[in-house]
């Protein structure tokens, strides 16, 4: 649902003149004509947010209703310090526009699973964090049948991911030019190309569901041969989330005991029913999955906030479809998962 693109103003191409010189301006338009959900302000949410608004986008809508605590605002800087008693969504409003008055911010109550679903066709993008499984499948599904981009990220300790489902998506990259055959005569030449010389290329790049993502039956003998390369984190994601739907928040550091042995019986479950063996997930994973960690949160808010860029801008290859990042070894993977 991008508007149709208008002349950008002085004003703007001066606030945003290092971008254009790097994406370009045309991606630039298309940028300032969009208009993102973003639900989740947490550590995560923040940084998703920061990214967004600098980046120049016509609007970003927050949806997070639970109530500003110590603990979820610890790698939250949007907060102001001493505000208590209201959602985290509106408490981080005032400091989220003074970013960059330029992006109309706003704050949506209530929550993202009682939201009809004519209410997400008015985005261009949605981006989920701290949801339970139920409702990203059924947004992700929701926003694949409207065209609109999907993006899912979480932060858990020293674990983060992001997702993204954009669907049929079209895109430019820059390469170097081809050396043109050039016709002199009855002798056939190619003109030489300076090595500088570069030229946008369209490409489509097609994208599946969360649901499709997460559905792998890996008892088939070609998932078998691929297990050997596939990222423990994949697993791990998936009880994080199992442990999100059943308890309705993440592992929580106070709950520290009670909560590993549940992660322990979701592993052993999960890993059961695919018919792996344990060792894919090791037991000592339960102690780095506790809290939104300040150091973890920008990596992975900066590599959804890129992704949701280079998606409503139509610049760039997009990471289709997975990226892990393990804050242990401080390493990033890219990886595509599709049931079919």
């Amino acid at each position: 649902m991008v508007e149709n693109e208008a002349a950008i103003s002085e004003e703007e191409a001066a606030q945003y003149d290092r971008q254009i010189r790097l994406w370009g301006l045309e991606a630039q338009k298309r940028l300032r004509t969009s208009r993102l959900l973003l639900v989740g302000l947490q550590g995560l949410g923040a940084e998703i947010a920061k990214n967004i608004i600098l980046a120049g986008v016509k609007s970003v809508t927050l949806l997070d209703d639970s109530q500003v605590s110590a603990v979820n605002t610890r790698a939250q800087f949007l907060v102001p310090h001493g505000v208590a008693g209201i959602g985290l969504a509106e408490a981080s409003l005032q400091q989220a526009q003074l970013l960059n008055p330029m992006v109309e911010v706003k704050v949506e109550h209530g929550s993202v699973a009682s939201k009809p679903d004519e209410f997400f066709s008015q985005f261009d993008a949605v981006c989920l964090t701290a949801c339970i499984l139920e409702d990203l499948l059924k947004i992700c599904d929701l926003c694949h049948s409207k065209s609109i981009k999907f993006f899912a990220g979480g932060a858990f300790g020293y674990h983060g991911y992001m997702f993204a489902d954009l669907g049929l998506h079209d895109f430019v990259e820059e390469e170097t030019k081809k050396a043109e055959l050039l016709c002199d005569g009855p002798v056939h030449k190619k003109r030489k190309m300076d090595a500088s010389e570069m030229t946008l290329v369209k490409k489509t790049f097609e994208f599946c569901t969360l649901k499709d993502a997460l559905t792998i039956d890996w008892t088939t003998e070609q998932r078998k041969k691929a297990l050997k390369k596939t990222p423990s984190d994949y697993f791990v994601l998936k009880v994080l989330l199992n442990f999100r739907t059943k308890q309705g928040r993440d592992p929580d550091p106070f709950m520290f005991t009670a909560d590993t042995d549940l992660l322990l019986q979701l592993r052993d479950e999960l890993l059961e029913s695919h018919g792996l063996e344990k060792n894919i997930i090791p037991e000592n994973f339960t102690s780095s999955c506790f809290s939104q960690l300040s150091p973890v949160c920008p990596v992975v808010g900066g590599v959804l906030g890129q992704e949701i860029i280079k998606a409503l801008s139509g610049r760039d290859a997009p990471l289709n479809n997975f990226f892990f990042f393990d804050g242990f070894t401080c390493n990033g993977i890219v990886d595509c998962f599709k049931s079919c």
